[in-house]
């Protein structure tokens, strides 16, 4: 059995505990030419760039991700602390004007609520704390990219059936202009026989051998039985790379290029409107499966 197809696009996201901090991060994806990372880490997280980048490139091939981490730490691993010098010139300037003004003086936490006058300050960690801190976060990211994996495949696996629908209709059609009747070769003489009765005087006659000469010319160039067959090779290529699954979406787009390319050359070779029409419905199915295959991974 193959691997699960991915989609491109997909979200996972997780949050944890750990040194008296709370760790969020998300994960999201969409479409991209190949594996494009970019990493949004709170202040003083930038060494985990390198280990968050691994961890994604082992799960993940091709698309757009955005990585968003957060770590808040809580009220009770700060502690307050005073600008001495600051607070020394706002009592000076509130002594200054309570000599000038009738006027009650500011409370205690007025005082120490004005800008600069206290800062709350964040315990350093240990070395110790900080290293099962780091450790805690790449957990954190593993879960939230467990999740985006997990969608992704999910989505995948839609898409894979809507594909696998498309080539069943590229197969049936591809089989249709094969058993079609104006392949054979006594329609294409029949219409060049009105055709050259058209443009001829009757009373010439015809040259019956050069007639079944032009008659073998003209079905040798509508002749479509080379783009069938590749029809059929590409059909049976599409089907064993969605049974072998995993990243196959830059194969199936190439397999969905060389379909319509010979979608084009049915188009151009017919010679009858009701074979083209199946060659205009083939393109029509072929364009559905390339747009879905654009979202493969």
């Amino acid at each position: 059995m193959g691997q699960p197809l991915s989609s491109m696009t997909g979200f996972g996201r997780a949050s944890a505990q750990a040194e008296n901090c709370t760790i969020t991060c998300e994960i999201k994806s969409v479409n991209g030419r190949g594996l494009d990372i970019r990493m949004r880490l709170s202040p003083g997280y930038d060494m985990l760039d390198g280990d968050l980048r691994r961890l994604i490139a082992e799960r993940i091939t091709r698309g757009s991700v955005s990585v968003f981490l957060t770590v808040q730490r809580h009220n009770s691993a700060a502690r307050p602390v005073i600008d001495e010098v600051a607070l020394e010139s706002v009592l000076s300037v509130i002594d200054t004007l309570s000599r000038r003004l009738d006027a009650r003086k500011p409370s205690i936490e007025a005082i120490l609520g004005l800008k600069g006058v206290m800062e709350v300050e964040e315990q350093a960690l240990t070395p110790a704390e900080e290293l099962h801190l780091n450790a805690a976060i790449l957990d954190c990211a593993k879960v939230a990219l467990n999740a985006l994996v997990e969608a992704r495949q999910d989505e995948g696996q839609r898409i894979g059936a809507i594909l696998g629908a498309r080539i069943d209709e590229i197969e049936a059609l591809a089989e249709a202009a094969r058993q079609h009747p104006a392949r054979t070769r006594e329609a294409i003489l029949g219409r060049l026989r009105e055709q050259v009765v058209s443009l001829l005087d009757a009373e010439r006659g015809l040259n019956e051998d050069r007639l079944h000469q032009e008659a073998l010319i003209l079905a040798t160039k509508a002749d479509i039985a080379e783009e069938l067959d590749r029809f059929t090779a590409h059909v049976k290529a599409a089907r064993d790379l969605l049974a072998r699954g995993g990243p196959v979406g830059r194969k199936l787009d190439f397999l969905s290029q060389e379909f319509n390319r010979e979608a084009n050359t049915l188009c151009s070779k017919s010679n009858d409107v009701s074979l083209t029409a199946i060659g205009l419905d083939l393109k029509a199915v072929i364009d559905q499966l390339r747009e879905q295959v654009q979202n493969l991974e």
